[in-house]
């Protein structure tokens, strides 16, 4: 099987300045293809440390592919130290990548500086593939055996994020020229309401009877729940496809609605899914949540469809005022309790004229809590055009973790609801 390791080159990286989104994006296309990415490698602008480190990378894959280090200041230094690593004896101008810097600087009212000019020379020994959204070619070099102890070739991207995802199309074009490939099929299942250790212990007997060429991952998220990914590494696509289905039959018949999708999705998309479907519609009242409710449920193209707003009761006036919570019931049983949150899901759907609603109040903390409602409890309340139920959680982390947890537990009973009622 191909094998491929992605490097990141800066400091920048390194020190958490940003975040290396060109890795997760250039696996993603890789895997797709039929190369197995083994290893992903962050180095630092140092030139002995790029140096030594693709070399290492390049012995153990047959393809490295770089991104980053190749801008026009002198900070940047990848290129030099691939014109090292390559053996290259000097460096050529490439005409076609000269043109598309003058075209850039064109548009942008700038002239021509001699930095500028540089971006279009490259090392003797490399071939050239045009970066047409930017002044950086993407660079390529081959090697032979006597090298690595095989056949390898590197290619150097721009860092820019969509200077280096607008190359991988050209870059998998090349690698199918030169690679023979093989297919690698996954499928993922996304589950929530079971953590991660208690999903291992439910699907124990069924992960120990998978196929020795099928592979399992856990990846739990908090706002999506964990995600298990099988894996098959070469094959026949068409059996690989086949054989995973089978397996993931069997799961669903162990853990039955808590998979709530089959594909690489979140609660969101799946709860608009069903929302178009059946032509219903949902809204929200959130206190604790702070409306991420809503943001989530927004980020989803055409959610206006079904979506239709929420009222952001942080403070008790807003609960008693404009959702119509009883003040009594604010002052026996607290806002932080079934019965408010009952009312609260109520008024957003009398509000709204939704066919569901959802409410959350809690304590996320790190203050707030006490002994009979802690820090990090959260009551939810859900409304179908039949019913309103409430239920209650308790979280332990910080406060950012609490309200992703709060937020993404009340979609996940929204989503069930929907389901229910649809279903019913």
């Amino acid at each position: 099987m191909t094998t491929a390791s992605i490097c990141t080159i800066g400091d920048e990286i390194l020190i958490g300045q940003i975040v290396d989104t060109n890795s997760s994006n250039i696996s993603k296309a890789l895997g797709s293809t039929g190369v197995k990415v083994t290893r992903m490698l962050s180095i630092g602008d140092d030139r002995n440390e790029i140096i030594d480190n693709l070399t290492s990378e390049l012995r153990a894959n047959d393809i490295v592919i770089v991104t980053g280090g190749l801008g026009p200041t002198k900070d940047d230094i990848t290129k030099a130290a691939l014109a090292e690593l390559s053996g290259s004896s000097g460096y050529v101008e490439h005409q076609g990548q000269l043109e598309i810097v003058h075209r850039i600087l064109k548009a942008r009212g700038l002239d021509m500086l001699d930095i500028n000019r540089a971006q279009a020379s490259v090392p003797d020994r490399c071939e050239v593939i045009i970066n047409r959204m930017g002044t950086a070619p993407v660079m390529v070099f081959r090697f032979g055996e006597e090298k690595f102890g095989h056949a390898a070739t590197l290619y150097s991207l721009p860092g820019v994020p969509f200077e280096a995802i607008g190359a991988v199309g050209d870059i998998i074009e090349d690698i199918r020229k030169h690679y023979s490939l093989t297919d690698i099929h996954h499928k993922t299942v996304m589950t929530f309401g079971v953590a991660e250790s208690a999903l291992s212990k439910m699907i124990e007997n069924w992960e120990d009877g998978l196929p020795s060429d099928m592979h399992l991952a856990y990846l739990p998220n908090a706002l999506t729940g964990v995600r298990l990914r099988l894996s098959i590494y070469g094959g026949d696509k068409a059996d690989e496809e086949s054989r995973i289905d089978c397996e993931i039959s069997k799961l669903k018949e162990i853990l039955g609605d808590i998979i709530y999708s089959e594909c690489d999705d979140t609660l969101q998309n799946r709860i608009g899914t069903l929302l178009r479907k059946s032509g219903k519609t949902v809204s929200a009242a959130e206190s604790c949540t702070g409306g991420m409710i809503s943001e989530l449920m927004t980020s989803i193209p055409g959610s206006s469809e079904y979506y239709l707003g929420s009222v952001t009761s942080y403070s008790n006036s807003v609960k008693e005022n404009v959702l119509g919570v009883p003040k009594e019931i604010i002052d026996v049983y607290g806002a932080v309790s079934s019965e408010c949150v009952a009312k609260m899901a109520e008024g957003v759907k009398r509000i709204t004229g939704s066919d569901f609603s959802i409410a959350t109040s809690g304590i996320a903390g790190p203050g707030g809590g006490s002994e009979e409602k802690p820090t990090g409890l959260v009551w939810i309340g859900v409304c179908t055009p039949t019913r309103t139920k409430t239920f209650s959680f308790l979280f332990k982390g910080d406060r950012k973790r609490n309200i992703e947890r709060f937020a993404s537990s009340a979609l996940n009973i929204l989503r069930k609801e929907i389901e229910s009622y649809i279903n019913s």
